[in-house]
């Protein structure tokens, strides 16, 4: 029988395997000018699968995570790992075109969405005690860290070998992952099992005013920060072709970079949303990226240094507000309801992580196709427009942040 690890052992346990699993979820971003070119897809054709991914994660999650309420979260994710490994191999033998690429994502997300939230409960069903909440923030913040790789090692593999190869190598990854938490974990059970209610009652949840603001905020700011994460890799390309001096850092290496800034702005918006009030921080972080988005498509053609930096700048603002959220929507879960509380949390996220991605590609299509930087401009807004939003839902946490700091 696995012993049972230290806090910090379990913690670094589920962060790496957070990377793992995180692979795979944005490796189609990372080549998505090459499958444009390969199968001859509109911008539009490519929101959609990329956002398909996330879908698949939507229509699972409720199920999934509401589970983790009534047995250990450590199977369920060894499955969502299973799932991403296969869906990945998959993708590898054959994916042609369009719909093949489509049903493949769609089965990665529904894998995804038995590891990242169940990954957080398997965390915190384990890791007790008064710093619960910087270990929700590192692992959150470990998300950033899995992008970072996707970019990075779906990049140079492609350069190195093929597409094909990618994807055998996320899966792998996501199949190292089922053999790390089901050799070093051993099963717990649930801290509170309710079986009285419904699996899908998620009433109570919808019901709790302070749970919905951090929820709905959820959703606007996924929509933002998994939008730009599909596209960042086209915007560069697009960036640096429009300079005749050859770009010093990739577009996958620019967006891998982007990424790890992001971690720290996850744990540092959740350090500071602690100390100064949580609706507080998470708001000025929102208005912030909200203006940058407003701005960072009509930048496309300065020199690419500059937007590099500037995107580099952009992702650590979308990034800022993502463990506070998630922490917040935690400590205010309706007591035995934690699983379906982060159900319903991933539900919000994870439909705004559809629509952001399929948004921003259509109205790149209908501006000029990406041919432009007023069409890259335009289409950027829809990121800012939706993350704007994130303020006015905040007012609904107004009950718990008057009684102190959260």
């Amino acid at each position: 029988m696995p012993r049972f690890l230290s806090p910090l052992t379990l913690i670094v346990l589920m962060c790496l395997c957070e990377v793992f699993t995180t692979l795979d979820a944005f490796a189609f971003a990372s080549l998505l000018p090459k499958f444009g070119a390969l199968w001859s897809l509109s911008a539009t054709e490519l929101g959609w699968i990329s956002g398909i991914f996330f879908a698949g994660y939507t229509l699972a999650v409720p199920v999934l995570v509401s589970l983790t309420d009534r047995v250990d979260a450590r199977p369920i994710y060894m499955v969502g790992a299973s799932f991403i490994a296969l869906s990945a191999l998959g993708f590898a033998i054959f994916a042609d075109g369009f719909w093949s690429a489509m049903v493949c994502r769609f089965f990665a997300g529904i894998g995804f969405a038995g590891t990242y939230m169940p990954g957080l409960r398997v965390l915190i069903d384990r890791y007790k005690g008064p710093n619960q909440p910087r270990a929700i923030a590192a692992y959150t913040g470990c998300f950033s860290l899995g992008v970072a790789s996707s970019y990075l090692i779906a990049g140079t593999v492609e350069q190195m070998f093929d597409w094909q190869t990618v994807f055998l190598t996320t899966g792998f990854a996501a199949a190292t992952g089922v053999f790390l938490v089901g050799a070093l974990l051993r099963p717990v059970a649930p801290p509170v099992i309710d079986t009285t209610a419904h699996l899908l009652d998620f009433r109570p949840v919808l019901r709790n005013r302070v749970v919905m603001g951090y929820v709905l905020g959820y959703g606007v700011h996924a929509w933002e920060l998994l939008g730009f994460r599909a596209w960042i890799v086209a915007f560069l390309v697009f960036s640096a072709s429009s300079t005749a001096i050859d770009p010093w850092m990739t577009p996958t290496q620019a967006a891998a970079l982007g990424a790890i800034f992001a971690v720290v702005a996850s744990m540092t918006g959740g350090e500071l949303a602690a100390r100064y009030g949580r609706r507080r921080v998470i708001t000025i972080i929102m208005l912030v990226s909200a203006t940058m988005a407003f701005g960072m498509g009509f930048s496309a053609t300065l020199p690419y240094s500059w937007v590099v930096v500037l995107a580099i700048l952009y992702i650590f603002a979308v990034q800022g507000e993502s463990a506070a959220l998630t922490t917040g929507t935690v400590l205010a879960a309706p007591q035995g309801r934690q699983g379906a509380t982060l159900a319903v949390h991933s539900i919000s996220g994870f439909t705004g992580g559809f629509f952001g991605p399929l948004v921003f590609g259509i109205f790149l299509d209908y501006s000029g196709g990406g041919d432009t930087a007023t069409s890259w401009g335009i289409a950027f807004i829809t990121l800012g427009a939706a993350v704007a939003v994130g303020p006015l839902f905040l007012l609904m946490t107004r009950k718990l942040t008057e009684s102190g700091p959260e």
